[in-house]
């Protein structure tokens, strides 16, 4: 069954990407495993998935331990994260896709060990007009960016949103392919585009998104507790 619904979603955004004129090729998806067990991953890894995402950082710091190095496994951390989880992110992140704060981003830069290689992140903008919503204010986006970029152990990829609850995502979306352009004029080889989920992923993939994070669709249903 999992290998029915990894191949039905990838048929789903391959579709949708050819909708648009665009590769599929050029789409990274990202299977999120929150609340699944470490053999879950291990178990989408033989079916040839290479980016898994959890959203909270003790399920996520202890899922790494226990699948342990496998080549070529991006662990895309995709949660809130705290200044006090800082090195425990960056010790099991390959990305980070929601660097919404210069204190984070300080955070994250003085967690690298030495000689570290940089830090993928993305800056993750809130779409909406509530300010408890995770993300940075669009109008604040270009002064992280900045911020991020003049830190050596970070290297800004690009920008993530979820799409707002009370609107179509297809023009929020736009919007958040607008304010890309923005960390661009920043960071110009910024291009990565983390939006759209199950029920969004079409309209992120015509706004152009890069990086899809698919949870339940792939996996099933989520166990109560991780």
């Amino acid at each position: 069954m999992l290998a029915e619904r990894l191949a039905a979603i990838d048929e789903r955004i391959a579709d949708a990407a050819r909708a648009v004129g665009r590769d599929p090729s050029e789409l990274t998806r990202i299977v999120v495993t929150k609340f699944h067990p470490a053999a879950l991953v291990e178990e989408l890894y033989a079916l040839g998935v290479r980016d898994v995402g959890e959203n909270r950082q003790q399920e996520f710091s202890r899922k790494v331990g226990e699948v342990g190095p496998l080549a070529g496994l991006r662990w895309h951390f995709i949660g809130q994260a705290q200044t006090n989880k800082a090195r425990a992110i960056r010790g099991a992140a390959s990305v980070v896709h929601s660097l919404d704060r210069a204190r984070l981003a300080d955070a994250l830069h003085a967690a690298a060990e030495p000689g570290e290689a940089p830090l993928d992140v993305l800056l993750q903008v809130n779409l909406t007009d509530d300010p408890g919503r995770g993300g940075v204010a669009p109008d604040e986006l270009e002064s992280l960016a900045t911020h991020a970029a003049g830190l050596a152990s970070l290297r800004v990829r690009g920008v993530m949103a979820v799409a707002p609850l009370d609107e179509p995502p297809a023009p929020a979306f736009e919007r958040l392919a607008r304010l890309a352009g923005v960390v661009r004029g920043v960071v110009p080889d910024a291009d990565w585009i983390s939006a759209g989920m199950t029920a969004d992923f079409a309209e992120a993939i015509a706004a152009g998104a890069t990086h899809l994070r698919i949870g339940s669709a792939i996996t099933g249903p989520r166990p109560e507790r991780g």
